[in-house]
């Protein structure tokens, strides 16, 4: 009758309650639970199991170019990063009330990292979040527009709860990639958070972006409701080189 049951959980894909069951014949224990206890685990070892499924598929989807978090972050007196601030961030509040974080600093000091870990922390809080390197991302919407795709990338982007612009400002923006900005950044407007990386402090991108109407129009949807970070210190990448010598 067991096997049979087990077999029937499987084909009903009740992976959580499957596992569980055998667990406890196997061990001996399903005589420690009353039937309410033991109803209430197999619940619960299957809840348990679909949250973590959840949270693989929205990290996979997400496409994150590495994997951070949270707990690994340096907390260094010399980076300028409050750490009250970030753990409040990692509650993803900020998700809720569609603020945006902006993270600026040198190369190397962490940008990426910190805007990756807070969007992991993201997938975990069950928010749909999606990583883009920013210059890889105009070229694909140019590509997208030749081809007649256009819309149908940006009602993805659109359709994500927060999203990640990493390394901005490498290139000025030219004419096309400015007006795509501004429709992704007004989509993003009181309907999704933004998280950007750069290397240029935030006062510089008026420059990056060009066209003072179109750029007041970004930064000002941008700014008004964003948590800025400013890192400072030297590259956490030669740290950790000269940590291995």
């Amino acid at each position: 009758m067991n096997e049979a049951t087990l077999t029937k959980m499987k084909q009903m894909k009740l992976y959580g309650m499957q596992n569980a069951f055998k667990t406890a014949i196997e061990t001996g224990k399903t005589d420690h639970f009353t039937m309410d206890q033991f109803v209430a685990m197999l619940v619960d070892s299957e809840w348990d199991e679909r949250h973590n499924r959840r949270i693989e598929r929205s990290i996979k989807n997400a496409k994150f170019h590495y994997k951070s978090n949270i707990e690994e972050i340096n907390f260094d007196s010399t980076r300028n990063l409050d750490r009250n601030l970030v753990l409040r961030l990692a509650e993803c509040e900020f998700v809720t009330k569609n603020e945006n974080i902006l993270i600026t600093g040198s190369t190397g000091v962490g940008k990426s990292f910190l805007g990756t870990a807070i969007g992991y922390q993201a997938c975990i809080e069950g928010f749909k979040v999606f990583y883009f390197n920013t210059s890889k991302l105009f070229a694909k919407l140019k590509m997208a527009k030749a081809d007649g795709s256009y819309l149908r990338e940006l009602t993805k982007i659109q359709r994500q709860d927060v999203i990640i612009l990493d390394d901005f400002g490498l290139q000025a923006l030219d004419s096309t990639n400015r007006i795509t900005l501004l429709e992704i950044i007004e989509d993003r407007h009181n309907n999704g958070s933004l998280i950007i990386t750069s290397q240029i402090p935030v006062q510089g991108w008026y420059d990056i972006i060009g066209e003072k109407t179109i750029a007041d129009a970004i930064l000002d949807r941008l700014v008004h409701k964003a948590h800025r970070i400013e890192l400072k210190g030297e590259s956490m990448r030669k740290k950790r080189t000269l940590n291995k010598t």
